[in-house]
C-alpha cells in the first residue's frame, strides 16, 4: 500500500513505560502450584513477571507511563487532546481509566476513553488514535496499553497463573508527512469468545456469592484452542500486512509481536522469514502483560538502539475475542542517546 504524497501520517514522537517493582519468579510459583521453572520456560519462554503492589491498579501504571512520555517529549499535559487506554482490567467499570489518567497527569484539555480489545487492544487503540491524527483534527494523541492481569488471575490454576504479568506502555502520536503508521489490518472473530474469557463481572453474571465461590472472576482459557488460533492468526496477519506493502523479509528492520508465548512468536517470525536479530522478545522478563506487551516492547527496542529513524517496523497481536491485528510503521524517531 503506497501512501499518497499529501497524506497525514500518525507518527510516534515519544514513549513511556512502567512495570511494578515486585518480580514474581518461576521459582516462587513452584511453591504454590505444581510446575517448574524448566517446564514454564520450555513451553512459554517466561522466566519472571511483574506484579503491582497493594493499592496499585491499571491507572497507576498508565499514569506513570504517560508522565514518562510527557517528560521525554518535553511538553505539558495541557497540550494533549485525546487519551485512549487499551485495557481489560480497568480500575473500575466507570469512570474510564482514561478519565483517571487525564486527571492524574493534568491533561485538562483532553477527552478520551477506554478500549477493550484484550491482547490486541493496543493495536486497536493505536489504529483508532492514528485515524484521529490522519483526519487533521487532532495534533497530539496519547495511546496507552495497560493491564493489571494479577487482579484476574487464579494463582492456584497453573494453566494461567504462569502466563501473565502487570505493566503499561504509552506512545504519543503527532502528525507527519513522512513517518508513522503506513498501513494496518485488524480482525475479530467472536466465535472464539468461548475459549478465552472472564465469565463474571459484567451484566450477564454480576458479582455475587456464587460467582465468587465458583471463581468466575478469573480468566478462563482453553489453552489448546487459543494456541491454535494464535499461531495461525498472528502469523497470517503479519504476513498479509508485509505482503501488501511489498516488504520482503530483508526490508523489515524489526518485528515486535505480542508477547504471549515464545513458540507463537517463533511461528510468526518464521512465516515472515525473519532472523532472530529482526525479532524483539522480552517475554522472559514480563510474561504476557496483555495490552501492554507491544508498547513496552517499542520502548525497550528504541531505548536499546534496535529502532532508528527510517526503519520498517511490523507489530502484531492476537487476543480474546478472538482478535488479531498487524501494523506497518515507518519509524520516525532518532536513536536515543
Amino acid at each position: 500500500m503506497n501512501k499518497s504524497p499529501d497524506k497525514i501520517l500518525a507518527n510516534i514522537t515519544a514513549m513511556g513505560m512502567y512495570v511494578p517493582e515486585y518480580v514474581l519468579s518461576n521459582a516462587e510459583l513452584e511453591k504454590t502450584v505444581e510446575t517448574s521453572d524448566e517446564w514454564i520456560q520450555s513451553r512459554t519462554g517466561i522466566k519472571e513477571r511483574r506484579i503491582v503492589a497493594k493499592g496499585e491498579a491499571t491507572s497507576h501504571m498508565a499514569t506513570n507511563a504517560a508522565n514518562k512520555l510527557l517528560a521525554a517529549r518535553g511538553i505539558s499535559a495541557e497540550e494533549i487532546e485525546v487519551i485512549i487506554v487499551a485495557t481489560v482490567t480497568p480500575d473500575m467499570m466507570f469512570p474510564s481509566t482514561a478519565a483517571l489518567v487525564q486527571n492524574n497527569i493534568g491533561a485538562k484539555n483532553a477527552w478520551g476513553f477506554d478500549l477493550s480489545g484484550a491482547c490486541s487492544g493496543f493495536l486497536f487503540a493505536l489504529q483508532t488514535g492514528a485515524q484521529m491524527i490522519e483526519t487533521g483534527r487532532y495534533k497530539k494523541v496519547i495511546v496507552i496499553g495497560a493491564d493489571t492481569m494479577s487482579s484476574i488471575i487464579d494463582y492456584t490454576d497453573r494453566n494461567t497463573c504462569i502466563l501473565f504479568g502487570d505493566g503499561a506502555g504509552a506512545v504519543l502520536l503527532e502528525p507527519s508527512c513522512k513517518y508513522g503508521v503506513i498501513d494496518a489490518k485488524m480482525r475479530i472473530d467472536g466465535s472464539g469468545g468461548k475459549y478465552l474469557h472472564m465469565k463474571a463481572g459484567g451484566s450477564l453474571n454480576p458479582a455475587s456469592h456464587d460467582t465468587v465461590d465458583n471463581k468466575m472472576h478469573y480468566i478462563f482459557q482453553d489453552g489448546k484452542s487459543v494456541f491454535k488460533f494464535a499461531v495461525r492468526g498472528m502469523a497470517d496477519i503479519s504476513f498479509d500486512i508485509s505482503e501488501r506493502n511489498n516488504l520482503k523479509s530483508e526490508d523489515i528492520k524489526l518485528f515486535i509481536p505480542h508477547q504471549a508465548n515464545k513458540r507463537i512468536i517463533d511461528g510468526s517470525a518464521n512465516r515472515l522469514g525473519l532472523s532472530d536479530e529482526q525479532v524483539f522478545i522480552n517475554i522472559d522478563k514480563y510474561a504476557n502483560t496483555t495490552a501492554a506487551t507491544i508498547p513496552i516492547g517499542i520502548v525497550e527496542a528504541f531505548e536499546s538502539g534496535r529502532l532508528i529513524k527510517d526503519d520498517n517496523l511490523i507489530i502484531s497481536a492476537f487476543g480474546a475475542g478472538f482478535t488479531c491485528g498487524a501494523m506497518y510503521i515507518k519509524w520516525g524517531m532518532n536513536h536515543a542517546l
